[in-house]
């Protein structure tokens, strides 16, 4: 897979790890070593960022049920379902590819 950008391997890390129940997220924190402003931004990312993006606008209809907003990112990784974990996180990772392209995040 070509180089995808920060955001994208910040997602895989979110995705592998996301604690959606944590209001702090101390556990991902600790365990990453994570700032907690960090994790602020990482999460207003997924929280408002990704949802304004014209990738978002123009995928979310695809998942039928809506995607749970208040899950993101781990319910996102929710929707790939083939095989097991390495290849879901393959499969999601792919399916976010477009947002390493500057028309897709603006």
């Amino acid at each position: 897979m070509r180089f995808a950008g920060r955001r994208v391997y910040l997602a895989l890390v979110l995705m592998l790890r996301s604690p959606p129940g944590s209001a702090s997220g101390q556990e991902l924190r600790d365990e990453f070593r994570i700032p907690a402003r960090t994790l602020k931004r990482w999460r207003t990312w997924w929280g408002e960022d990704f949802l304004a993006t014209p990738f978002w606008r123009s995928v979310r209809a695809r998942f039928m049920p809506p995607v749970a907003i208040e899950g993101l990112p781990a319910s996102l990784l929710e929707r790939f379902t083939a095989g097991e974990l390495p290849e879901r996180l393959t499969q999601a990772l792919r399916f976010m590819a477009p947002l390493s392209t500057r028309s897709m995040i603006k």
